[in-house]
């Protein structure tokens, strides 16, 4: 096997959780091949309930360099904040975009998925349009994801999962003085936008139809494996680790 470094950026949630010996496995794989494989989390959840996810279901040795949290509003590298990342996005008008679906008539999700860079509604997939079409009329700098039944998602133009996994991936070859091919794992449409970012995917074998439909056919590989049994063998597939 050549000397090639490798970063994967994971989503959380059903990728890399939901069998916890599957997890296990991964994480003994993973600082088993350290020296060749760094890691970096993608989750559309903020940052302080992902870490309570490390906390109390990750094995304690599981190796994370980054993570990318709040949909691709929040990065963290080697455990701090990215100033560098966050000052892109301080004057977000926030407020006047939750006003502006409110008045639509939509919910707010929970307060622990709420950031001051993330506006987070329970908006049916019949009104998302209207939504989206509000914004645009009151022309405010977001962009919306929309994944599962009705889960909206709204963030800074600039934000995503997608721009903050490239910013991660250059700031991580920066530090480490090295080329890192980077391959990308996840579940659901909320991380197609990362699919299509880098040159190698994997969807692990519980990927919802909405990803899997629709993740880029020529460089994503579909693995059998759940949760981060399928990571795992998609890192198999690519050449990653043996």
């Amino acid at each position: 096997m050549s000397e090639e470094r490798w970063l994967l950026v994971s989503d959380v949630d059903d990728t890399l959780t939901g069998d916890d010996h599957a997890l296990r496995e991964l994480a003994g794989a993973l600082l088993t091949h350290r020296e060749r494989v760094t890691v970096a989390l993608n989750s559309s959840r903020p940052w302080a309930s992902v870490e309570r996810t490390l906390r109390d279901v990750f094995p304690l040795n599981f190796p994370i360099a980054a993570s990318i949290t709040a949909m691709g509003t929040q990065v963290r590298i080697d455990g701090q904040a990215s100033d560098a990342w966050d000052e892109q996005f301080g004057d977000w008008p926030r407020d006047r975009i939750v006003e502006v679906v409110q008045r639509l008539g939509h919910e707010p999700h929970d307060d622990e998925y709420q950031t001051p860079r993330k506006a987070s509604f329970a908006v049916p997939k019949q009104g998302q349009q209207a939504v989206r079409d509000a914004l645009a009329e009151a022309g405010l700098p977001v962009r919306a994801i929309a994944s599962g039944v009705d889960d909206f998602d709204i963030l800074p133009a600039g934000a995503g999962k997608d721009h903050a996994t490239r910013f991660v991936h250059a700031q991580l070859q920066e530090r480490l003085r090295c080329a890192l091919n980077l391959v990308v794992s996840g579940d659901s449409a909320n991380d197609l936008a990362m699919f299509r970012a880098a040159p190698r995917a994997i969807a692990v074998g519980n990927a919802r139809p909405e990803l899997v439909d629709a993740m880029p056919a020529d460089m994503s590989y579909h693995a059998a494996g759940r949760h981060a049994a399928g990571v795992l063998e998609g890192l198999r597939h690519f050449g990653a680790i043996a």
